[in-house]
C-alpha cells in the first residue's frame, strides 16, 4: 500500500477530487444519563465548530440493522491536519469531560455527487 500523501497525489493526478476530510466515531464511554447531560455542551460546541466552518457533517449511527440507536456518532471536520482534527475532536465536550471516546481518520473524498433544496420557511433539506 502507498504512503497516504503518495495515493492522494496518485489520485489527483488521475482526475479525482482528493478532497480530505477527517472522520470522527464517537463511543459513549459513560452511562446514557451522564452522556445526556453533556448534550447541551456538546450540541453548542458543534454549532461553533459550524460557524468556524470546521464542521462538515454529524449525526447518530444506527446499529447494524438500522432499526435501534447505538449510541455512536459520526462527526466530519474540515482541518488543515490530523493534529488540528485531532484537537478540535478532543476539545468538544463529550470527550474532554470522559463522556466518549473516539477514533479519528483520514477520509479522502474522491467521487460521488451532492445537491441539495433548502427551504427555510418549512426548516427541511432534500438531499439528492
Amino acid at each position: 500500500m502507498p504512503a497516504w500523501n503518495d495515493y492522494k497525489t496518485e489520485a489527483k493526478q488521475r482526475g479525482s477530487l482528493a478532497f480530505e476530510l477527517f472522520v470522527v466515531e464517537s463511543t459513549p464511554i459513560a452511562p446514557p444519563e451522564e452522556v445526556k447531560q453533556v448534550l447541551p455542551d456538546h450540541l453548542a460546541y458543534q454549532q461553533q465548530q459550524e460557524a468556524a466552518g470546521n464542521l462538515f457533517l454529524a449525526g447518530p449511527l444506527s446499529d447494524d440493522s438500522g432499526e435501534q440507536m447505538l449510541g455512536t456518532g459520526m462527526i466530519i471536520y474540515r482541518a488543515s491536519s490530523l493534529e488540528a482534527a485531532t484537537e478540535i475532536t478532543s476539545n468538544d465536550p463529550m470527550h474532554a469531560k470522559g463522556k466518549r471516546s473516539f477514533k479519528i481518520r483520514k477520509w479522502l473524498v474522491n467521487e460521488g455527487a451532492l445537491s441539495f433544496n433548502l427551504s427555510l420557511s418549512s426548516q427541511s433539506v432534500e438531499v439528492k
